[in-house]
């Protein structure tokens, strides 16, 4: 052990035997450290948690990019198909990072049962469907199975399980329309109008995604009802959805996939589609840096504070070393080895508090969120070890440069008015 790390030490052991005055101060230092840590790791970990789930359930609903016609101009009634028969499907193989493809169609129209109607999506989907992210929402019952022959079963949100008080096995009509405005006004105690196509389907799932918008709407079933109603051929679907490896490319793989297919086909991606929603995310990080930059300051100002007491006190000490022959830099180094165990300390706390809210919340979600806002119930983590070593890391080394500049008031104690007068 070095000279300078021998006298922290020491100066550390006698802090803690006195009562001294800058007690009270390091102590808040301390404090002020370790709450300065928990709310970055939370901003952190409820932010970038909060970012990817909202992101990773748009795109488990509708892929990261959708490939379909120019002209489908006409809502989500499918009017004109594209082939099947495309050079990247089933497999893109000309673009680097694309992990799924899948087919779908979708078709307006209106729930009836005994009780009560209601306007919805039905979307068809095919023998490719990544059927992973309505398993992990699936509330009740099992995901479809689709077969070679067409079937009549449907997944739909426990929203509208609740609103149209249908259950698992339980069977209504959906009508489909070509225009669902018109055709909703018409309904009356009649029924509805005789040119309107019915269909008798059986729920078998209930899911609960939490994007309220989707859950409102969105029937899950068969493409080749889709395919029949609008009198397609069995290789002709609506568009299709790719998924990616990297969200964080999707940006890039969007401009790949756009150059690697027809051009009578376009492609669009979720951040192109919901622009205004992936505007607001994009401040997650805003939000984020700025509470960052706001703690650690904080942080620095209460150790340049506790630093500042801490010579004050000692200043017959620093008399001594002086007249004993250490330099202004070697007394500066023992200061600043102080400063830094207090901070290790403060650090360690909060990690210690931080991480373990995070998991509290991780396992327990204790914290709830409106699901009509921010598209999840309950509050989600994201813990990485890399960030939070580079958050403590980047905390400490800053906080020590702040400190290196009231460390230079030790230059000015002399050291004869120092023994003298304390």
């Amino acid at each position: 052990m070095n000279y300078e790390l021998f006298i922290a030490k020491r100066l550390i052991t006698n802090k803690k035997s006195k009562n001294s005055i800058s007690s009270s101060i390091i102590k808040i230092a301390i404090v002020s450290i370790a709450v300065s840590m928990i709310v970055m790791i939370l901003s952190i970990s409820t932010g970038v948690g909060l970012k990817n789930k909202i992101k990773e359930k748009l795109s488990g609903l509708n892929g990261h990019i959708v490939i379909n016609k120019f002209d489908v101009n006409n809502g989500f009634n499918s009017v004109k198909p594209i082939s099947k028969k495309q050079k990247f499907y089933p497999n893109f193989n000309s673009v680097d990072g694309i992990k799924h493809i899948q087919v779908f169609a979708t078709k307006t129209g209106i729930i009836r049962t005994d009780r009560d109607f209601e306007s919805a999506i039905f979307k068809g989907v095919g023998k490719d469907f990544d059927w992973s992210f309505f398993k992990e929402y699936l509330t009740e019952g099992t995901i479809l199975t689709i077969k070679n022959k067409q079937v009549n079963t449907v997944l739909i949100s426990k929203i509208m399980s609740e609103r149209l008080d249908l259950h698992i096995g339980d069977k209504f009509n959906m009508w489909f329309v070509k225009n669902i405005d018109s055709e909703i006004n018409s309904i009356s105690n009649k029924g509805i109008k005789a040119n309107s196509k019915g269909r008798a389907l059986t729920v078998v799932g209930i899911y609960n995604s939490g994007v309220i918008d989707f859950d409102k709407l969105f029937v899950i079933g068969d493409i080749k009802l889709v395919q029949r109603l609008n009198k397609w051929k069995e290789d002709e679907v609506a568009g299709f959805e790719v998924f990616i490896d990297n969200f964080d490319k999707l940006k890039l793989k969007a401009r790949e996939v756009y150059e690697n297919i027809d051009p009578k086909l376009n492609s669009t991606s979720i951040a192109d589609k919901d622009h205004g929603l992936f505007e607001w995310l994009d401040m997650f990080d805003i939000n984020i840096r700025l509470i960052i930059i706001i703690m650690i300051i904080i942080s620095g100002i209460n150790m340049i504070t506790a630093l500042l007491v801490l010579i004050l006190e000692r200043t017959q000490m620093i008399g001594i070393l002086k007249s004993l022959g250490n330099s202004n830099k070697s007394i500066q180094k023992i200061f600043l080895y102080n400063a830094a165990y207090l901070i290790i300390k403060g650090l360690f706390w909060g990690n210690l508090i931080g991480i373990g809210l995070l998991l509290v919340q991780k396992y327990f979600g204790i914290v709830t969120l409106d699901p009509e806002n921010y598209y999840v119930n309950k509050a989600p983590v994201y813990i990485d070890i890399s960030y939070i070593l580079t958050l403590n890391i980047s905390t400490l080394f800053l906080c020590l440069i702040m400190l290196i500049i009231p460390t230079f008031m030790v230059s000015k104690i002399n050291p004869v008015k120092a023994i003298k007068f304390s």
